[in-house]
């Protein structure tokens, strides 16, 4: 196992994407868990979809924060804009950088590349850059499971090649692990990318299979299941994702130099999943036994007339399956939240915030 070699105490540790489904839950985590950290979060608040979850997500971490040692800082603002980007790591100094702000999401990369562009290219170089000409302890940043693309071995280990991306998401993605290893290498910046594998809770992207079949039940509309239900997901409950992030941040990769006297890139990359796909089709009863249990539905709610078996979506991949031997070993952790007992969170909390 890793010895870590951060402590966040009195540390100024920087949040992108603050706002955004694991960057709050990152930001809540780590009020609640170490003290006396200068924590700043920054957002560029955009309509990828409705901001109001993004603003009660930042409710929920101002009310934390008022009872804690540690002090959190909100900025709003876009990574893609290099010369705002380079004046706030002048003015805080991080010591750590968590980089979650990204555009996400598969589909909407085939009708929208220009925002896929701007944030994950740009906005990305932005953060290296900055992280070049203001030395950091560590730099950890959201790659994604959807880089194996179109990988037949399965699960899904770092030591795989991912050469073969499907969507312009996944081709972003990678473009960001091979740009931090550039920058590691050359600027001895130690940094560690992490593939996030389907990652689901409360409070999450509306974008997401479970909270869209869930709002489409609700008003009774039909609910397509692609591959004609033949595909399977490792799921990933968001607070084992943020405790997985949490290990990382504190154990930066160490600077050492090569035979030929120049720095070994201090460069890693782990896979954060459930190491247990689950058949989409089995995915799909255990959410709706969970949406009548929480009350979200009514009891005779006839689940079988609003279902359709639909072929395979651009993009889409048959199976993501994360090896998380790496992981486990580094850090003596894997992600252990059962499907069933994440989505009963999730429909708890979807009864809750939107008073059915």
């Amino acid at each position: 196992m890793l010895t870590p070699n951060i402590d966040l105490k009195n540390k100024t540790v920087l949040v992108t994407g603050a706002a955004g489904f694991i960057g709050a839950n990152l930001v809540m985590e780590l009020l609640q868990t170490v003290k006396e950290c200068n924590i700043i979060g920054l957002d560029s608040m955009n309509d990828y979809y409705d901001v109001s979850l993004k603003e009660y997500r930042l409710q929920d971490i101002e009310k934390i924060s008022q009872s804690t040692s540690s002090k959190w800082t909100f900025i709003k603002g876009n990574i893609a804009d290099k010369p705002f980007i380079e004046g706030l790591f002048n003015e805080y100094r991080f010591d750590v950088v968590v980089n979650l702000a990204a555009q996400a999401g598969v589909r909407y990369s085939i009708d929208h590349p220009d925002v896929y562009m701007e944030s994950n290219i740009i906005g990305f170089y932005n953060i290296l850059e900055a992280c070049r000409n203001h030395p950091v302890a560590h730099l950890v940043y959201a790659s994604s499971s959807s880089v194996y693309g179109s990988n037949k071995k399965i699960p899904y280990s770092v030591e795989d090649k991912v050469d073969n991306p499907v969507s312009l998401y996944a081709a972003t993605k990678k473009s960001n692990e091979l740009l931090a290893h550039a920058y590691s290498k050359m600027y001895n910046i130690p940094s560690t990318g992490l593939r996030f594998f389907t990652v689901y809770g409360p409070a999450g992207r509306p974008d997401m299979a479970y909270f869209g079949f869930t709002d489409k039940l609700l008003r009774g509309e039909t609910i397509q299941i692609f591959n004609f239900g033949n595909c399977k997901r490792d799921f990933t409950y968001v607070d084992d994702i943020v405790e997985g992030i949490r290990h990382v941040m504190t154990c930066a990769p160490e600077k050492k130099n090569g035979e030929d006297s120049l720095p070994l890139p201090p460069y890693r990359i782990y896979n954060i999943g459930n190491n247990n796909p689950e058949n989409l089709l089995d995915f799909v009863d255990i959410l709706q036994q969970e949406l009548l249990r929480a009350g979200v539905l009514p009891p005779d709610y006839d689940f079988e007339t609003h279902k359709e078996l639909v072929p395979m979506q651009t993009g889409d991949v048959p199976i993501t399956y994360a090896d998380v031997s790496a992981l486990e070993q580094d850090f003596g952790f894997k992600p252990s939240t059962s499907l069933r007992d994440g989505l009963r969170k999730f429909a708890e909390w979807y009864k809750s915030f939107y008073n059915v």
